[in-house]
């Protein structure tokens, strides 16, 4: 009995200065250290939580979903004229081609307007759309802490203000346009651009709103 305990004695110990990792790796089933096992756990729990509040809500109406889809659904068409106008622009500067419709001046009118028009949206939902959502939706706070739409705002910016700089002087004549210049100004600023266009109609989708506004506040909305 003697060595048998010896022997758990011995075992213990070496389990003890087996790194971390590998204990994560049997605990959690990731591999990592424990504090990143742990975070995963909690992120699923979190979502589980999330999912059973939503089963719990009662089946919309067709009424009732289109009043709670309906800002989603005027984004998607905002959001997807700005994918196209990135789709023609980028697959120009992969092809190391203009389209053939379009003569150099019409090219970088259409990279301007893109700018142009991206701009004015994010200022409309800033200034008029933003705020009132923000009012119950953590999704649209803006300050200090801003949700993470916000920063994408800034960050989407950031990008776009070099990309159009780069295109005002190609339409100066102060340099001359180089697709590969522009796809790498491009590059900078699209990954985040593409999850926002997505991300924002997610948010504003039926299954979401439903959880802040009543249906009557749905159709007060400013969009």
């Amino acid at each position: 009995m003697a060595e048998l305990k010896q022997e758990e004695i011995c075992e213990e110990v070496e389990r003890l200065a087996r790194p971390a990792e590998s204990e994560a790796d049997i605990l959690n089933g990731e591999k990592g250290p424990d504090v990143e096992g742990k975070k995963i756990v909690e992120e699923k729990e979190k979502k589980e939580e999330v999912e059973k509040e939503e089963v719990k809500l009662p089946k919309l109406s067709a009424s009732e979903f289109r009043a709670y889809n309906s800002m989603a659904e005027h984004m998607e068409y905002f959001h997807n004229h700005f994918r196209q106008s990135w789709t023609l622009l980028y697959t120009a500067c992969e092809n190391n081609k203009r389209p053939q419709n379009l003569s150099l001046k019409q090219f970088l009118s259409t990279g301007l307007q893109f700018c142009s028009h991206l701009s004015a949206h994010h200022s409309i939902e800033e200034q008029h759309i933003f705020p009132i959502l923000a009012q119950k939706m953590p999704e649209f706070k803006n300050g200090k802490n801003a949700a993470e739409l916000l920063r994408q705002h800034k960050e989407i910016h950031k990008g776009m203000d070099e990309f159009e700089a780069y295109l005002e002087r190609c339409r100066s004549g102060e340099t001359e346009l180089q697709l590969s210049v522009l796809k790498g100004k491009m590059d900078s600023w699209g990954t985040v651009l593409w999850a926002h266009l997505e991300q924002e109609v997610k948010t504003l989708g039926a299954e979401n709103m439903r959880r802040y506004w009543t249906v009557e506040e749905m159709r007060r909305m400013p969009m």
